[in-house]
């Protein structure tokens, strides 16, 4: 730029020096014009050189006495043989906005004087049209609900939430749990949830258990990983399997988040009440692994109440938990209801009720609407020393064809069509 600036400077004098037939007066109005010019300079920062750039103002001062001498544009150098051409030339030089650098004029500007000029980035206006294509692709994000009554308005969000409904979780069930809402959406899927869910995968329990252990006990996720090993350890210590614990777990979501000395004095519990042995004790827990995990309170109730109320025996208790462990944690009005109907109204004794416990698990519409069908056929005869013998265990447990046709030798049909009649 400089080179060829220099160039053109040199032609110019040449021109100059044959056309100008009174250099004074010319060498006056070229002081004028050149002090003039410095006071309209501004400095712009382009491409990392300082470029002079020359006002209207000043451009028009300086074509003063250049209007019998020559004109240079940015494009072409040519020079002026009449005045009228060279003022037409200039009149349009004045109009543009043409910048250029002299590097032969040494000009001193204060940094007041300096005014720096960037160029500013056009933005599209928020008035102004967009096509169909352009209005699709613009993606707006959604913000994230402040509150909400229920957390599916936080799953687009969460990809906590998100990955947990994948696995099965109900959501539905921590909506009335405003604690639980708040802490899985705090928590990191990636760092938090995902070596949980591998740790229960470790110990054995199914890909498809994952979903339901973590909707009955979302508190899991927050528990750390040594103390649920180290809880895992204990119960292998007490001789249970690797295959027991994961259905244990599986089944009783809660019971790794109570620590040893808990899951120890339950287990001491049930020995010493029951007089159980330690074979005896960890099959009626594996079994019911609930019995581990839930409260004490109700287990004690019932064993007041088969003791108390329904003259049980020590060892027939014994007996009953043994064969059915959901005794201990049964409602009390159902134990009773079932007992009172078998014992008192189809005169059953203790003793054949504790040969056959299956009844306490049983409905007690189902005993009542079999026992109450075998009665109106004169078929409900429960004395093992009797003949027509109809034993508890095969009352409670045979389905509706086999109960009608091996006990009492009717159809199906007329056993539905007494059904309708109680």
């Amino acid at each position: 730029m400089a080179s060829s600036y220099t160039q053109r400077c040199l032609q110019c004098r040449s021109l100059f020096s044959k056309t100008v037939a009174n250099p004074g007066r010319h060498f006056t109005h070229f002081n004028h014009g050149t002090s003039a010019t410095r006071l309209f300079i501004k400095k712009k920062i382009l491409n990392g050189s300082s470029v002079i750039r020359m006002s209207h103002t000043a451009i028009q001062a300086r074509c003063t006495w250049k209007q019998q001498s020559f004109y240079y544009s940015d494009f072409t150098a040519r020079h002026l043989s009449t005045k009228e051409e060279a003022s037409k030339d200039i009149e349009e030089l004045s109009k543009a906005d043409v910048t250029y650098t002299n590097p032969l004029e040494a000009v001193s500007v204060t940094e007041d004087q300096m005014l720096l000029d960037l160029d500013e980035v056009s933005e599209p206006s928020a008035l102004e049209e967009i096509s169909d294509e352009e209005a699709v692709s613009i993606i707006v994000p959604s913000a994230i609900p402040p509150a909400a009554k229920s957390l599916c308005a936080y799953v687009d969000h969460s990809e906590t939430l998100t990955k947990l409904v994948q696995l099965g979780v109900n959501l539905w069930k921590f909506e009335q749990k405003p604690i639980v809402g708040s802490m899985l959406l705090r928590l990191d899927f990636n760092t938090d949830v995902t070596p949980r869910l591998l740790f229960l995968k470790d110990i054995g329990v199914e890909s498809s258990r994952l979903g339901y252990v973590i909707t009955h006990n979302p508190f899991i996720l927050t528990e750390s990983l040594e103390n649920l090993q180290t809880r895992v350890n204990y119960l292998k210590s007490k001789k249970f399997s690797s295959g027991t614990v994961a259905s244990m777990v599986s089944r009783a979501p809660y019971l790794l988040n109570f620590s040893v000395k808990r899951l120890d004095n339950r287990l001491g519990f049930y020995q010493q009440h029951l007089k159980l042995s330690a074979s005896n004790t960890r099959d009626i827990v594996a079994r019911l692994p609930k019995l581990l995990s839930g409260s004490l309170e109700p287990v004690k109730e019932n064993l007041k109440v088969c003791e108390l109320e329904l003259g049980f025996k020590e060892n027939e208790i014994q007996h009953i938990v043994i064969a059915v462990p959901k005794v201990l944690i049964a409602s009390k009005r159902k134990l009773t209801q079932i007992f009172d109907f078998i014992h008192n109204t189809m005169k059953v004794p203790h003793h054949l009720i504790v040969k056959f416990p299956q009844v306490f698990n049983s409905k007690y519409l189902h005993i009542r609407e079999r026992h109450l069908f075998l009665e109106y056929l004169g078929k409900a005869q429960y004395d093992p020393n009797l003949p027509n013998y109809v034993s508890l265990d095969r009352l409670v447990s045979l389905p509706d064809e086999l109960f009608c046709t091996d006990l009492a030798l009717a159809t199906v049909e007329d056993f539905y069509l007494f059904q309708k009649t109680l």
